[in-house]
Parts: structure tokens; sequence; C-alpha cells
């Protein structure tokens, strides 16, 4: 396989490492809000395409509290890996879900995780000097890290290892690649509108302002103008 190779959903997996409140708290490399909205929009994404997806957490009931519940609403029949160490690729759990679907020709790992110069990037490190195969791309804006120099430094000694950086709309669009692919596009779209910002409301408006569509939300009367009167005339 090689990186010029794009990520197709048939050779594709996702994991989600430690996306769990008290790991996001640290964060301060992005908005912790806009940090949840990728991870959402990313899983969502991965739903569509139907990409094989791996939830590992850490020291849950001890320390880093419950996943997402928003993400785990995504994957209500996962189930989730728990572990000690840091580095994911330290559970056999973990391993053996990964080289599972890297069997079935999934060798590109999708990677989003908390925190990036922690456990993204010892996982990313350890699972390519383990398994010479696989690809590793990592969601920069569906990580974070506890400090902006911490999550770019983070990142840079990845890519400088190989680790490919995407972002969660990148991978979104590069998994539906044609708009001819009609199987994927109503759905594609949709997630776009729910979660990718300015490309979503840019939708909307084509949408309704140049194709004619109706609103995708029914909404009580539109209402005026109507000037108020000044001085009573």
């Amino acid at each position: 396989m090689s990186k010029l190779e794009v990520l197709t959903p048939k050779n594709s997996q996702l994991i989600f490492i430690d996306q769990q409140p008290q790991m996001a708290f640290g964060v301060q490399s992005m908005d912790r809000q806009v940090l949840k909205n990728n991870v959402v929009g990313l899983a969502k994404a991965a739903k569509i395409f139907n990409i094989p997806t791996t939830i590992t957490t850490v020291e849950t009931l001890s320390f880093s509290g419950h996943t997402f519940p928003e993400l785990l609403s995504v994957y209500p029949e996962n189930d989730i890996l728990e572990r000690t160490s840091m580095n994911s690729w330290d559970d056999q759990n973990v391993r053996d879900a990964l080289d599972k679907n890297a069997a079935e020709g999934r060798k590109k790992i999708v990677v989003s995780g908390l925190w990036t110069e922690v456990c993204n990037t010892t996982f990313a490190l350890s699972a390519m000097n383990d398994r010479s195969d696989f690809e590793i791309y990592m969601v920069a804006d569906a990580s974070g890290g506890t400090t902006a120099d911490a999550h770019k430094y983070a990142m840079d000694r990845m890519v400088q290892a190989g680790v490919i950086p995407v972002t969660w709309q990148q991978v979104l669009l590069e998994w539906q690649r044609d708009w001819a692919h009609r199987e994927t596009y109503d759905a594609v779209t949709s997630l776009a509108k729910e979660h990718s910002g300015a490309y979503g409301m840019g939708i909307d408006y084509a949408y309704t302002m140049v194709h004619d569509a109706a609103e995708r939300v029914t909404h009580g009367k539109r209402i005026g103008p109507n000037p108020a009167q000044i001085n009573g005339k």
C-alpha cells in the first residue's frame, strides 16, 4: 500500500483514543467545543462509509471519565477497549482489533485522540515501528494537546516519522471522492450541514436560495417588515 493512494472506504479503519472529559479538560490547543464537534463529525463520517472503528479508553473510572456520550451514541454496538497504558499499542485488545481490520486490507489507520503529544504520538510511532505495513493518518483537528506548542511539535514529530496529517472534513470528502456516488451523497451533505461550519451553511444557502429547495426545518410564519411609528405618527 502506498501513501499516494487516497483514503477509501475499503482501505481505512478508524481509532478513537481517550475521547474522555478529563483528557478534554486539559486541551488548550483548540476550542474544546470545536474539538468535540469534529470528533463526532468524524465518527458519523465513518458510520456513513461503514469504516470499522475502535474506541479505546484509559482509566475511565479512576481518572478520565466516560467517553463523550455524543461519540458513543454513534456506535451503540461497539465495545470499548479499556487500558492502563498511555500508549494504546501496549494493549493486546487494541492490537487485535487493528490487526483484524488490517487483515481485510484496511492498513490505513485514521486516528483521533487526546492528547496529541502523549497518547497519539506513542501509539503512532509504536504501531508503525511494529507493523511496517501500517499507515497512520492523524486527524489534527479531532485531536488536542495541552498547549498549542505541545500539539504542534507532536504533529511535527509524527510527520517526520512518516505519519500523514489530515483534518476530519478532508477524511470525509476523501471517502466520498465523487458526488456521483449517490448512495452516500445525502448522508454526507447532511453531515456537512450539521458539523462543517461555513461549508455546511453554504450547502444550506445553495439549496434554498439557488436551487429553491425547502428549508430543512419548519418554523413559524415570517412576519414583517413593519416600521415602527415615530412620535406617534
